[in-house]
């Protein structure tokens, strides 16, 4: 069998490991029980996490056991990782519903092809916590000199570093303690923000328990123009279809940039490699095909194939050859207009689809403007050369008004 370390190497999944040459032996040897985290800081998960879903998924179809980890208690504290400024404190209540939402987002993403997949809330152990004990425990085998060299913290101590925010690693820790000791879990994977968190559960579990723990990061993705992944200028793009419809997920794939299209194709689809390198390699107008089947293939993962199809057929209408798209007004604009950046209120005032700003103000406030098929929220949102598809913007009012807006 090939190695599951392997597997994730191939498709994009490592950028660091620890033990490398004994985890892949581990792998080998045994069915390794691991397990990601994932923050409930809202109620529903949206694509970024679906890397972790994915590399679960992975790890389940090598034979091995996965754990999701909803972190109800530690989003109690907040993760410093990767913030500026400490993160807006929630409520219990807030964080309950939370973990009830992305729980069954998370169970119908694992629970296809493995019955043995875990969905756990940390809170149902950090609660019974006490404090005293916790410190005698486990503070004892952390050093604060070292913890304030990790990459966690060290963004922060500029602006200040709560105590509160201070004690998550510590939590993290303890949640990969727990987990070896109630389920055997011995790895544990995550963004490579995550680093320092995952080293210090692993040398806990060495120095409490003398056994040997792993973990893999996988590297944080940014669009080929250096934008934050499953990022737009309306907002994150969510699995959840109240907050994204099926429809602009799609689009959101469909609309990748050229040269992220491979590296998409590894990392959120199940296609054999073969087949991703095959349409990885297309180029020019051959690479629509690429982008087709990762909107199709992500899209039947998270919504299932019916939404999927119906998302697809929406899109080959509009954006298809032929009759199809033969009646959609097309107007033209220069393309140094575009070049810099221009508010979406300025183009559409510029391309002639209305004729006043107040009009375009109106109509976003109403949620019924969309520029390629994601809807525009915002009258301060731009758009680019970058925005172009197959040379034209493709701009909706409503359910049915659309425009092309070719630059020429």
């Amino acid at each position: 069998m090939v190695n599951a370390l392997d597997v994730l190497r191939e498709r994009g999944f490592v950028k660091q490991t620890t033990h490398e040459a004994p985890l892949r032996d581990f792998l080998s040897s045994r069915q390794v029980t691991a397990y990601v985290g994932l923050d409930p800081t809202a109620d529903s998960l949206h694509v970024g996490h679906t890397l972790a879903l994915m590399a679960l998924a992975h790890l389940a179809r090598a034979g091995h056991r996965p754990i999701a980890l909803l972190g109800g208690g530690t989003a109690l504290i907040g993760d410093p990782s990767g913030k500026t400024d400490m993160r807006q404190m929630m409520t219990t209540r807030q964080i309950q519903n939370n973990v009830s939402a992305i729980g069954r987002q998370v169970e119908r993403f694992l629970g296809s092809g493995t019955n043995q997949a875990l969905v756990l809330n940390n809170n149902d152990w950090l609660k019974e916590c006490n404090y005293i004990d916790f410190l005698r425990d486990i503070g004892v085998h952390f050093s604060v000199n070292r913890m304030l060299t990790a990459e966690c913290y060290k963004g922060r101590m500029e602006k200040g570093l709560s105590f509160i925010e201070f004690n998550y690693m510590l939590l993290q820790a303890f949640d990969y303690l727990h987990l070896y000791r109630h389920y055997g879990c011995r790895l544990q994977i995550g963004g490579d923000d995550q680093w320092s968190n995952i080293i210090a559960g692993a040398d806990l579990i060495r120095r409490v328990e003398q056994v040997e723990a792993y973990g893999v990061t996988w590297p944080l993705i940014t669009t080929a123009s250096g934008a934050k992944m499953g990022k737009t200028e309306a907002g994150a793009v969510w699995l959840d279809p109240a907050r994204t419809t099926p429809y602009e997920f799609y689009q959101y794939w469909r609309n990748t940039h050229d040269a992220d299209v491979k590296n998409y194709l590894a990392m959120f689809t199940f296609l054999p490699m073969d087949e991703v390198n095959r349409l990885g390699a297309l180029e020019d107008r051959e690479i629509n095909e690429a982008k087709e089947v990762l909107a199709w293939e992500t899209t039947c993962l998270v919504h299932g194939e019916e939404a999927a199809r119906a998302a697809r057929e929406g899109a080959r209408a509009l954006f298809g050859s032929g009759e199809s798209s033969a009646g959609v007004p097309t107007v033209a604009v220069s393309r140094t207009f575009l070049a810099a950046g221009v508010s979406v209120v300025d183009l559409i005032i510029k391309s002639g689809i209305l004729s006043s700003k107040g009009e375009v103000k109106r109509l976003i406030q109403g949620g019924g403007l969309y520029i390629n098929e994601m809807r525009v929220d915002s009258p301060e949102q731009t758009v680019n050369l970058e925005d172009l598809r197959d040379g034209v913007i493709v701009v909706r009012r409503g359910k049915k008004q659309y425009t092309h807006i070719k630059f020429e």
